[in-house]
């Protein structure tokens, strides 16, 4: 059995690198592309283990640590919880397909290659490539159409409201004096305080909603602070959403 080393580890590097690309689009993660190559360098710590016999258990903690600091490397603190469960989303499905395809080789090692190793090479980065952008692209998919849905916490006048938001392409309300994008709410939030009048007009219908500045507004783990709460006159319950976010947080989101 012959064990091309520079060809195992650059096939090691390059579906470390597709499986951090993946993620760093899926979750829209600003990583640099420098970032990602040092990441996919950190992944081939894990060829040492070729040279060392040790048991399963040591094993999985090696690379378990190995996997943070692949996260770590690439992405930094930041989300990281979601990084690396991703990590391992991406990399379980691509390791299932290839097992489902029964994309094996000699002892059923998928880093053996024998006289057509070049072959073999290709097809695996090819197979990656493929899968890991059918997951990409179904993942969005999926998220497009259930995205639009936000779990949204209001701090206002020290108290907390916590809603479901559904974010309206159609809402690009902003106040007039600021610019500042307007979250529309059911009345039933409304507090005695001075209110901030924004004119709207929609259907040749034109009129003024009175709105609040909130103390912060958080949703996705992210807090947005240029903005207001407006109270609508009509109850909104847009499948089962009870606040209408503004089309320019999708950006954001």
């Amino acid at each position: 059995m012959k064990i091309y080393l520079d060809i195992v580890f650059l096939l090691n590097f390059i579906i470390d690198f597709l499986i951090l690309y993946g993620v760093k689009i899926v979750l829209k993660e600003k990583g640099r592309l420098i970032r990602i190559f040092l990441g996919s360098l950190t992944g081939s710590l894990t060829l040492i283990l070729l040279f060392i016999d040790i048991n399963s258990t040591i094993l999985v903690i090696f690379k378990f640590i190995v996997s943070i600091l692949i996260i770590l490397v690439s992405f930094g603190k930041r989300n990281f919880c979601k990084n690396l469960a991703y990590f391992y989303l991406i990399s379980i499905i691509l390791g299932g397909s290839f097992y489902l395809l029964d994309i094996t080789y000699e002892d059923g090692n998928l880093l053996v290659f024998k006289n057509n190793y070049l072959i073999n090479f290709v097809v695996l980065i090819l197979g990656s490539i493929f899968i890991i952008f059918l997951f990409i692209k179904e993942h969005i998919k999926y998220k497009e159409k259930y995205s639009n849905k936000y779990v949204v916490k209001i701090y206002l006048n020290k108290k907390m409201y916590e809603l479901e938001g559904f974010i309206d392409t159609g809402n690009r309300l902003v106040d007039p004096y600021k610019r500042r994008c307007v979250i529309l709410v059911n009345m039933k939030l409304r507090k005695q305080a001075n209110y901030i009048y924004v004119p709207y007009k929609a259907l040749n219908v034109t009129g003024v909603i009175p709105c609040l500045k909130p103390d912060k507004v958080i949703i996705e783990d992210k807090e947005f602070n240029n903005c207001l709460i407006g109270f609508s006159k009509d109850k909104i319950n847009v499948d089962g959403a009870s606040c209408i976010l503004p089309n320019k947080f999708k950006e954001e989101l």
